[in-house]
C-alpha cells in the first residue's frame, strides 16, 4: 500500500522525497478522477452544442475593472496560507519531516513566510488589474456556453461531494464521531461516497437551474462521467488501504513478516483469531461478530493472483491491523486475515459501466434516460457489493441493511421512475 506519495516513489521507483508525504495516495486519485470526468462531462457537453441541442446564455461582465477589496483579500487569504504551510515546512524541516500530514493540519507554520506570499499575491493581483483598468470599465454581454461551466460545476462538486460524504459516514459512524469529532472530520479516510453524490448533485441541479441549462441534457451529459470519476476514485481506496474493503475471507490469512496472502484452512481461522486476540477483541467482542466467509481462488481463474481474491493492505493509510514484523515508521500494519479487495471490483466493475454508457449515449435520443440507466447501473453494482463489505447496518422491521444499500435501492427504483418520467414526456411533447 501506498499512503502517500512518497511511499509510491520509494517502492516503484527507489527515490525518497521526504516533501511528497504531504500528498495523500488517496487524494491525489480524487484529483484525478475529478480532472478525468471533467475533461469527459465538457467533451459531451460540446457534442450536445454542436447537435444544437444545448445552448448558451447571455451574461453581462465588466472589462477593465480595477482589482476589487475582496480580491485583494482573497489572494491575500491564499497566499497566506501557502506560504504559512509551505515555508513552514522548509523553515522547520527537521520538525516537519517526521510527519508532514500532521504539521499540515496543526496550527504550526511561518508567519512571516505567510505574510510575504500573501503580500506578493495580493499585490500581483492589483497590478495585474491595474494594467488592464481602463479609465471608464465597459459593460459587455457575452455568451456562456453550458461546456464553459464545466470549472465551475467541477468546483461546486468538488467542494459539496467532499462535505457530504464526510458527513454521510459520520452519520454513518455517529459513535466513533461522538468520540473524537475533530479527528473525524480531519481524517484522510472516511469518506461515503452516496453522501457525496446527494450533496454534489443538489448543488449542481441548483446551479444548473439557475443558469438556465436543461437539466435533463445536463445529466445525461455527465452520467458517464460520474461512472469514470467513481472506478478511478475507487483507485485512491484500494492503493491508499483506507479502510474501505470488504469482509474477511476466511480462507487466506496474511504473512505479517511480508505482508503477503497465503492459504488458510478453513478449521485454521479461529487459531489465527486466539494468536491476535487483542486486535480482534478490540474490534469485534468476540469471534462471532467477525464478518467473514471461505472463498478460495477457483481452479478456472489460476492465472489470477491469489491478493484478488483477499488481501492483507500492508501500510495501509488507516494503520489497522497487527504490526508488521520488522517495519519501523508511521505506517507498519497489515491484516491478520485477508479481507475481499472489494474497491478492486469496483474499479473493473465501474470502469466497465462507464464503456457501456459511453457506447450508448449516441443512441439514445430521450433526454434523461441515459442518466435513468446511470442510476440503475449504479445502484445494482453498490448493492452487490455491500453484501461483502464491511459497513455499519440497520435494523428496519427485521431487516438489516446498510446505509449504502438502502441509498442504491432507492436508485435503482429512481432511475426506473425517471426513464419512465422521461419517456412520458418525451412523447408528450411530440404529440
Amino acid at each position: 500500500m501506498y499512503p502517500n506519495l512518497y511511499y509510491a516513489f520509494r517502492e516503484l521507483f527507489g527515490i525518497s522525497v521526504p516533501f511528497l508525504k504531504i500528498l495523500n495516495t488517496f487524494g491525489f486519485f480524487v484529483a484525478i478522477a475529478f480532472i478525468a470526468a471533467a475533461y469527459v462531462f465538457t467533451k459531451e457537453l460540446k457534442r450536445r452544442e454542436e447537435l444544437g441541442l444545448m445552448s448558451g446564455k447571455l451574461e453581462k461582465i465588466i472589462i477593465g475593472k480595477p482589482a476589487s477589496q475582496a480580491d485583494l483579500i482573497g489572494y491575500a487569504i491564499v497566499g497566506f496560507i501557502l506560504g504559512f504551510k509551505f515555508l513552514g515546512i522548509a523553515f522547520q524541516w527537521s520538525t516537519a519531516s517526521e510527519d508532514l500530514q500532521s504539521f499540515m493540519f496543526s496550527g504550526q507554520g511561518s508567519w512571516i513566510g505567510g505574510i510575504a506570499v500573501a503580500a506578493i499575491m495580493a499585490y500581483r493581483e492589483y497590478a495585474s488589474k491595474k494594467k488592464k483598468a481602463l479609465p471608464k470599465p465597459v459593460e459587455k454581454d457575452i455568451l456562456v456556453m453550458p461546456h464553459q461551466r464545466v470549472p465551475d460545476i467541477t468546483v461546486m462538486a468538488a467542494i459539496g461531494g467532499l462535505l457530504g460524504a464526510k458527513i454521510f459516514h459520520n452519520l454513518e459512524n455517529w459513535g466513533d464521531f461522538v468520540q473524537d469529532p475533530i479527528g473525524a472530520l480531519l481524517s484522510f479516510s472516511g469518506l461515503t461516497f452516496y453522501g457525496g453524490l446527494i450533496v454534489a448533485a443538489a448543488i449542481i441541479l441548483w446551479y444548473a437551474r439557475k443558469k438556465n441549462i436543461n437539466l435533463r441534457l445536463l445529466v445525461d451529459s455527465v452520467a458517464p462521467a460520474l461512472m469514470l470519476a467513481y472506478g478511478i476514485g475507487r483507485m485512491g481506496c484500494q492503493f491508499a488501504g483506507d479502510g474501505d474493503w470488504g469482509i474477511y475471507n476466511s480462507a487466506y490469512t496474511v504473512d505479517v513478516q511480508t505482508g503477503s496472502t497465503t492459504k488458510m484452512a478453513p478449521m485454521t481461522f479461529e487459531e489465527v483469531v486466539q494468536k491476535n486476540s487483542n486486535y480482534f477483541q478490540s474490534k469485534y467482542g468476540g469471534i462471532e461478530n467477525i464478518p467473514h466467509a471461505s472463498f478460495e481462488k477457483p481452479s478456472g481463474l489460476g492465472f489470477l493472483p491469489d491478493w484478488f481474491f483477499a488481501y492483507g493492505y500492508p501500510h495501509n493509510v488507516v494503520n489497522d491491523g497487527v504490526k508488521l514484523t520488522g517495519c519501523e515508521g508511521q505506517y507498519c500494519r497489515v491484516l491478520p486475515i485477508a479481507v475481499f479487495p472489494t474497491p478492486l471490483y469496483e474499479i473493473i466493475t465501474c470502469l466497465g459501466l462507464f464503456l457501456v454508457l459511453w457506447a450508448i449515449r449516441k443512441k439514445i435520443k430521450v433526454p434523461g434516460v441515459l442518466f435513468g440507466i446511470y442510476l440503475i447501473l449504479n445502484g445494482i453494482e453498490r448493492f452487490f457489493i455491500e453484501k461483502i463489505r464491511v459497513d455499519t447496518r440497520y435494523d428496519i422491521f427485521g431487516f438489516h441493511p446498510t446505509q449504502a444499500e438502502i441509498i442504491s435501492t432507492l436508485l435503482v427504483i429512481g432511475g426506473i421512475i425517471f426513464i419512465i418520467y422521461c419517456r412520458k414526456k418525451n412523447t408528450a411533447s411530440l404529440s
